[in-house]
Formats: structure tokens, sequence, C-alpha cells
């Protein structure tokens, strides 16, 4: 090839890659600023959220600053989704242990239902022995109370001034009664009055001498329970000697409380053991139920009837029962659930529901109604239908992360503006919160000074309850807890009137429901259960009549209640947890400021 053929060859390349290049770097360009445009237009910038707290959103990638979690793309969907669910990743679920079910009808409800009893005197059996002869007692054939006695035999023998001079005139008419013998049958009746028979009274007239001791015999057999008599006493004619019980039958009352009323029928099975007779196992049936509940105790008695022909069982010997019953559903929406899927303020029961769009997850809350408590689970009336699948586990996480994202939850039944902030402890909840939850709360209403100063002790009674929880003393918290019922009951009913006088009263009655049974528990956990009750109520009143002077604090801990969140009322914006005592302190935080 001569130079001529190569110096073309040489330009004709480098034309060629000189239209190359000027393609990709013009035409290229035009692509970048087509695709610039096109990405402008779809609106891609990537904003990063927490799978956590989902109110984070950030420009970049990182951690979340509220727990520390690597952000991930926020994926929108959300035209797809209800605005008042809360969605929520794999990731987040797993963390949190959110689990659910799927609820379902039933035909009815079973609970096992445990109950403390007495063994009694069957009150049938239980009989009066008295006196049918007037005078003073010379022998005492039963000198104790335990002794065992037959029909018949003689219990005492009874030295009668009248009933001589009865039989002297029975003998002085003896000897007219040819002439009188009308006179003779009425002398006869008379000692029969007494109860003094035909063949004593023919021992009379055969002998033609008076008796002078005249025994006392027993009208029943059984267990002399108590002796009311000592030798030389002078008795009246029908007053009391003994008392005496036929053992061969007896009762087993068992207490029954009011919320456990619909759970005991007649006709039950119980299984139950005597804690003095170990091992061993008795079943009877309920044969009865008091129809009058005890104003004291506030139990009604349920009753057992049980033989005792080997005289295992005594009177007064304690007795735990089981009962196995069931309550049928008056519908089948009636649901049954776990107590973990309910979270209660008080006012409502709200469940979260879920549900499951684009392949996202999401939860949703929905108002409940509660019906009978089945221990581990309750029934639900209303609010549900079979086939939704409800959070059981984790329920408090959800509605977090609700509450979080401005979404409607348990304190913000109408959503509001997100936290941004951590505010754990130390800092009330923000005005919008506080202004979402101020209508829940009964309204103000205004009374005098004196009728404030009257429920001032109240509050002194309840701090200190309040604070021996907190210290985990148990008599200390029920002895102030005692002191607040004290209080409540000693508050002048008269300095409330109109509508405060309603009002004083409903919360009254819900303080005295919730401090009644005090004396009855053993343990700190019940004692937690009822100040819970205790404590809604208490700033319940603190929000309706504001009776103190100096500011006070609600504190909200999410942990307790199983779960469900607890409240309580300080004199200050420290954490001292009550429901959990030393174990977790400084568990909770200031949700309300009360002024």
């Amino acid at each position: 090839m001569n130079t001529k053929n190569k110096n073309i060859i040489k330009m004709v390349g480098v034309l060629f890659v000189g239209l190359l290049l000027g393609w990709m770097i013009f035409g290229g360009n035009d692509a970048s600023k087509f695709e610039h445009d096109h990405n402008a237009k779809e609106g891609t910038e990537t904003i990063w959220t927490c799978s956590m707290h989902p109110q984070i959103q950030m420009k970049e990638p990182g951690q979340c600053p509220l727990c520390g979690m690597d952000l991930i793309p926020l994926e929108s969907n959300e035209s797809a989704m209800d605005p008042n669910a809360i969605q929520m990743t794999e990731d987040a679920m797993k963390l949190a242990n959110i689990q659910t079910m799927t609820v379902g009808g039933g035909n009815g409800a079973n609970k096992k239902l445990a109950l403390n009893g007495k063994v009694q005197i069957d009150e049938r059996k239980l009989y009066t022995q008295s006196t049918h002869i007037p005078g003073r007692i010379e022998r005492l054939h039963i000198n104790f109370t335990g002794e065992k006695v037959s029909r018949g035999q003689t219990l005492a023998m009874v030295y009668s001034p009248e009933l001589v001079t009865a039989q002297e005139e029975l003998l002085q008419a003896n000897r007219i009664k040819e002439a009188q013998p009308e006179l003779f049958e009425a002398a006869k009746q008379k000692l029969g009055n007494w109860k003094i028979g035909s063949a004593t009274i023919n021992k009379i007239l055969s002998s033609n001498k008076p008796i002078q001791q005249f025994p006392i015999t027993a009208d029943v057999s059984g267990i002399i329970t108590a002796k009311k008599v000592d030798l030389g006493d002078y008795v009246g004619q029908g007053m009391p000697i003994y008392e005496i019980a036929d053992l061969s039958s007896l009762w087993v009352l068992f207490d029954v409380y009011e919320s456990d009323m619909p759970w005991v029928k007649v006709g039950n099975k119980i299984s139950y053991t005597i804690q003095s007779l170990p091992g061993e196992t008795f079943e009877g049936v309920v044969t009865f139920i008091d129809p009058l509940i005890n104003p004291q105790t506030r139990v009604a008695s349920a009753r057992v009837e049980v033989k005792n022909s080997e005289n295992k069982l005594k009177p007064e010997m304690f007795a735990s029962g089981i009962v196995n019953n069931s309550l049928a559903t008056t519908s089948l929406k009636d649901m049954v659930i776990p107590k973990s899927a309910v979270m209660w303020t008080g006012e409502r029961s709200v469940v979260y529901i879920k549900s499951i769009v684009s392949n996202k997850v999401s939860f949703k809350l929905r108002n409940v109604t509660l019906g009978a408590s089945l221990g581990d689970a309750y029934i639900i009336k209303d609010g549900l239908s079979e086939g939704e699948e409800i959070v059981i586990n984790g329920t408090f996480a959800v509605d977090a992360a609700s509450q979080l994202a401005g979404k409607p939850s348990m304190m913000s039944p109408d959503g509001g503006k997100a936290i941004t902030g951590h505010n754990h402890g130390s800092e009330t909840a923000p005005a919008s919160n506080v202004s979402e939850t101020k209508d829940k709360n009964p309204k103000s209403v205004s009374i005098s000074q004196k009728a404030k100063d009257n429920l001032k002790p109240i509050f002194e009674n309840y701090l200190e309850m309040k604070d021996a929880l907190t210290n985990d003393n148990l008599e200390a918290a029920k002895k102030s807890g005692n002191n607040l019922l004290k209080s409540v009951e000693n508050v002048n009913m008269a300095l409330f009137t109109g509508e405060s006088h309603n009002i004083w009263m409903s919360l009254s009655t819900e303080l005295k429901t919730s401090l009644e049974h005090l004396g009855h528990f053993k343990t700190l956990e019940e004692l937690r259960k009822a100040f819970l009750q205790v404590s809604k109520s208490i700033i319940n009143l603190e929000t309706t009549f504001n009776p103190n002077d100096k500011p006070l604090y609600v504190l909200h801990c999410p942990m307790a209640n199983n779960n469900k969140g607890a409240d309580w009322i300080s004199a200050s914006k420290e954490v001292r947890n009550p429901y959990y005592g030393k174990s977790m302190l400084t568990c909770g935080e200031v949700s309300k400021e009360l002024k």
C-alpha cells in the first residue's frame, strides 16, 4: 500500500473517532439532562426513616437519633394505605416481638375460677336445747362443749318448787276424784303442760309422794357446741341450756366476689381441698347461692352440702375450691381474645387490627366493648368481626409507634402532631398532646375552698400509699390505703351541691370500690392492681375539682399493667415507679402537669 492510501485511511479513522467523541459529549449531556429532568419530575429524592420511629425522616442515610438503628429508605405507598393506620416493616415487627391472632366467634367461653371458703355447720341441723321445767339445776350430766349426746339422754336434773306444788295438788285431787273428777283431770293436765308423761304421773300417784328432781333429756342427737348454764343456776321455762349440732352433714361455704358472680351457678361442680387434710380432694355441687351480698366483704356465699359420716370435716376448716364453668355468649358476634390484646384507658378499650395492603403491613386502632373477664381473656361484645387479625403481643409497641407518627392511638384517639423529641422522664408532654387528651378527662367543676380542704387528706394519704409501694412496703401501703379509704368516707358531702354532688358521689364510689378488699390483699401485686384503679380516680378527682394549691404531675409507665401502661400522681417530676418498686424504680415519664 502506497503512502497516499495510508494517509486517506488515517484521515477517515480520525474523522470517525471525532464524530464518536462529539456524539458522546453532546449527545450524552442531552441524555443526562433528559434523565435529570425526568427524575426531577418523578421526585426520586430518597428519604431515609427509622423502622421503629417513622416520624424520623432524613435526606441522608445514618442512624436514628432516638434508638440508634440504621435508617432505611422510605417507601411511598400511602395512597393505598389507610391514613389512620401505622405501617411497620418486618424488621420493626420482629424487634418489637409483635404477635397476632385471627379472632372467631364461639358458642361459649370457659373459665377456671378459684374460690376460698370454710366448713360450717348445717343450719338446719343446729338445735337449741331448752328446759320445759322452771327450777334450779341440781346436777349437770354434760359439763363441757364437744361432748356427744344421744336423743333421750339425761342432760341435767332440775328441782322445781312449782312442780312439787303441782304434784301435791295432783295427790289431793286424786283423793277426791270420785266427787270432783274434773279437778283431778285439771291437775293431771297441769303436769302434762310441763311435759310430764303419763308414766311419771302414774308413778307419783302410786308412790303417793311428789318427785323432788326431774330430768332434762336431749331432744336430738349430736355434739354439744355451747353450754349455757352452770350447776346451781335457776332456769325459767323455755330457757336454752345447751346448743346441739348434728355434724353428720355439713356445709362448705365459698366466697364469691361480685365480679365472679356470672361464673358460679347452682348445679356447678366444685373440686376442693381442705387445708388440714393434705393430699385429699373432695367434690361437691353448688346447691344454693346467697341472694344477698355482704356489705362489708362484698361477697356472696355459694353452698356445697357434704356428708360427714366419718367425721373428717370439722366446722371452721379452711377450703380451697376450683369451679369450671362456661358463660354462653349472647351473640355469634361475641369474641374471646387474650387480655394482652386489649389496652384499657378507663373509659375506652382498644385493640389494633392488622391489615395488608400491597404487601405492606399496617395496624389501625379499633374501639371495642368488653364483656365478662375470663381470667387471662375477655369476651368482646362489640367492635370485632370474625376473621379479623388483631395484635396480641407487642400491643404497646404498636401504639407507641402510632402515637409518634401522629396516628390515632390509645391516648390520642383523634391523632395529632408527631412527637419528634425523646422526652423521657424529665419533661411534660407537648402542648398538642395535652390539648388532645384534655377532653377525655372530666370537666372542671368549681367548688368552695372548704370543700377543697375536705379533699386534701385524700391526696395526702394517696401519696403516702404511692411512696410505700415505691419502697415495696406492703404493710405501710395497706395502712395508707386504709387511711385513704377513711379520708374518702370522712368527706362532708353537704359541701358538694348540684353538679359537684353527683360527680363526687361517682368518684367516691369508685375509690371505695377499689379499696374495699384492701384487707384481703397478701401480696404487692394484688395491691398494685387496686392502686391502678385508685390512681385513675385520683387523677379524675384532681382534674375535676382542682383542690390542691401546689402542682401535681401525672406520670406514665408503659410497661405496667401487662404492657398496657399505667398512670399515677406524684408531687414531683422525679420518676419513682410504684408499680415495680425497686426492681424498675425509674421506669416512666411525666405525661402531664396538673395545676
